[in-house]
């Protein structure tokens, strides 16, 4: 019967993708095709064909069985054999799960009434750890299978968390070069500091003199070059990568049977969710279309708050970036958001592409009536400003002994305004709150000790360069480091070549003077 069950398996065919954006050429491509290419060609997003479901037996059926075990039976609802085989998959995942300190990976811990999702036992110490310890590991498995010609050029955005984990999820990787953007002066020092300690030679820190968004525009733009895209083979980790968000199901699943372990007549379970760039919380949307019981999902955001907008008056209007204190969440174009409107616009690429380029040209988008209705029975939404956050901070550590950093105290400070806070309700912590002392210390005096790993980075040497905010640059700046590692590699094979035949060589020295040795005797 096992047999038979892995035979109809393999004949499953994967989910396909196809780009909000509706261009023909960017239509039904495979886990593979949009995993390495990351955006579409006609500048949309990909989104899944089909919505694969998973009934509650399904989901029961998970229960007792290990992280690594759930996201492989979750993953496996879109991967099929004819993508990725299943013993290639649980490698995949099993390898990516064993980077976090914590035995459940993302441990659910129980406070004041409420649980909390902790997300930042991975090695960056941010939620970002584990949709990015598996994507760098299909990466390497998609090169070494035949994708690319073995070589990928990674050209990321980052406000603070997402640069480090992808960098600790691609470092050493061979074939694979790692560009990261990110706006000078507007992430916390610990967070600059784990991305330009790492000394792998693949690896490229880029400060950018602008925001967030301008580096987010810029790994934009460059994907929309066709040829300097297909020259250094472009790939990306932000979460307009598909992979990125799929990864993030995992701990919904996970965190809705350690909730129901508990309270087995929790019914539907909500998530409050910091919120920057939607790719965090769409991941408990798609969950929920996939037939996980989700009650509400919270969009939290800080004072740049244009989610918040949407979701109370239908208003994603654009404003400037306002630098706070969970400078993760500092965005004003949430990339992953055009998901989400593509479904809002009935899958509809035509409605979907109207909505965007009247959003590009006037930095305004406005939605009334049934579909306004509509995005609030998906979603609730709160804003915590930095006063707020501060005051959750120190009330969760002086009442309940447990520390936040700025971006959870804004998803537990949503569920307190909006009257969630409940055995049914997770908040997602999605740092650790050592990353943000300078922010903390406002609310707690003294810290807690912060742990070894960061603490040791401020004793070593960093490396980045500065860059202004241009594309041409940019694109200069990766061919330069692209072409020095590619020439560093050829010496290594040239010098390897040599050392096997100088090896060859002293082997048949060796062994003809042995010959004639012998010859002698006789």
């Amino acid at each position: 019967m096992a047999s038979e069950s892995a035979a109809s398996e393999s004949n499953v065919q994967s989910v396909t993708y196809s780009s909000t954006r509706g261009d023909a050429s960017q239509k039904s491509l495979s886990f593979r095709q949009v995993v390495m290419q990351g955006l579409a060609h006609d500048r949309g997003l990909f989104v899944p064909d089909t919505m694969p479901d998973i009934s509650m037996d399904e989901i029961e059926a998970l229960r007792g069985k290990t992280y690594a075990e759930v996201a492989v039976a979750v993953i496996s609802k879109f991967v099929k054999p004819d993508q990725v085989p299943k013993d290639k998959l649980v490698d995949i995942v099993t390898r990516s799960c064993k980077a976090f300190r914590a035995e459940d990976v993302t441990p659910v811990i129980d406070v004041n009434g409420h649980f909390v999702l902790e997300l930042f036992h991975g090695p960056t110490f941010a939620f970002k750890d584990v949709a990015l310890q598996m994507l760098g590991n299909f990466f390497e498995y998609f090169l070494k299978t035949g994708s690319n010609d073995g070589r990928l050029a990674i050209l990321g955005a980052t406000s603070g968390d997402t640069g480090s984990a992808a960098i600790y999820g691609l470092r050493g990787k061979e074939g694979i070069d790692c560009v990261i953007l990110y706006p000078k002066g507007r992430v916390s020092e610990i967070q600059e500091r784990q991305m330009t300690t790492v000394p792998d030679d693949n690896i490229h820190c880029v400060s950018v003199d602008g925001t967030f968004d301008d580096c987010q525009d810029l790994v934009k733009a460059a994907f929309r070059e066709a040829s300097f895209r297909d020259e250094v083979h472009l790939g990306a980790v932000n979460s307009i990568n598909w992979c990125r968000v799929l990864a993030q199901t995992t701990y919904y699943y996970w965190s809705y049977l350690r909730v129901t372990d508990k309270h087995p007549d929790a019914g539907l379970v909500n998530f409050s969710v910091p919120t920057g760039n939607f790719g965090d919380i769409l991941a408990g949307y798609y969950s929920k279309r996939m037939g996980l019981p989700v009650g509400k999902l919270i969009v939290a955001t800080n004072e740049n708050d244009i989610l918040h907008r949407f979701f109370t008056k239908g208003e994603y209007h654009r404003y400037d970036i306002q630098e706070t204190i969970s400078p993760s969440m500092d965005i004003c174009v949430s990339s992953n958001f055009e998901r989400y409107l593509f479904h809002l616009a009935g899958d509809d690429p035509a409605t979907l592409t109207s909505w965007i380029s009247a959003f590009e040209s006037t930095g305004k988008l406005t939605i009334t009536g049934k579909k306004l209705e509509e995005a609030r029975a998906d979603f609730g939404s709160a804003r915590a400003d930095t006063t707020t956050t501060l005051a959750t901070i120190k009330e969760y550590n002086d009442k309940h002994g447990y520390m936040l950093c700025p971006h959870s105290a804004v998803g537990v400070s949503a569920i307190q305004q909006l009257d969630m806070v409940n055995s049914s309700t997770v908040c997602l912590a999605t740092a650790h709150e050592a990353k943000f002392p300078a922010a903390c210390s406002r609310a707690v005096d003294p810290l807690p000790t912060p742990p070894p790993e960061l603490s040791k980075l401020y004793a070593l040497p960093t490396r980045s360069t500065d860059c202004p905010n241009d594309l041409a640059v940019v694109q200069a700046f990766m061919r330069r480091r692209i072409q020095d590692r590619v020439a560093k590699g050829e010496k290594k094979d040239d010098s390897l070549k040599n050392l096997l035949i100088g090896a060859a060589i002293a082997g048949g020295v060796v062994l003809l003077a042995s010959t004639l040795l012998n010859r002698k005797k006789k």
